[in-house]
């Protein structure tokens, strides 16, 4: 299952978690501090304090724009017809 890191307030995480919804994704959200100081588990994932981060197996992502393409080639219809590049 999907793992989204990300905080209800940001717009960035607003766009990962429509593209979800749109696609009718399963995943879980972790909810994380709005200081990146305080966000370690985000970190330890990916490297970086910023959100949103989304972890699918293997593949973790920490851009908005790489997110939605990643969904949208992956789970999208294209992405059905078509082998994702990730």
């Amino acid at each position: 299952m999907m793992t989204l890191y990300q905080f209800e307030s940001c717009p960035y995480c607003r766009m990962v978690r429509q593209k979800l919804s749109d696609l009718e994704l399963t995943y879980v959200s972790v909810c994380v501090s709005r200081d990146r100081a305080r966000r370690d588990k985000v970190v330890e994932v990916s490297g970086q304090p910023t959100v949103p981060v989304l972890v699918d197996g293997e593949v973790v992502l920490a851009d908005e724009n790489d997110i939605v393409a990643y969904l949208e080639a992956t789970y999208g219809r294209q992405g059905k017809t078509a082998k994702s590049p990730w």
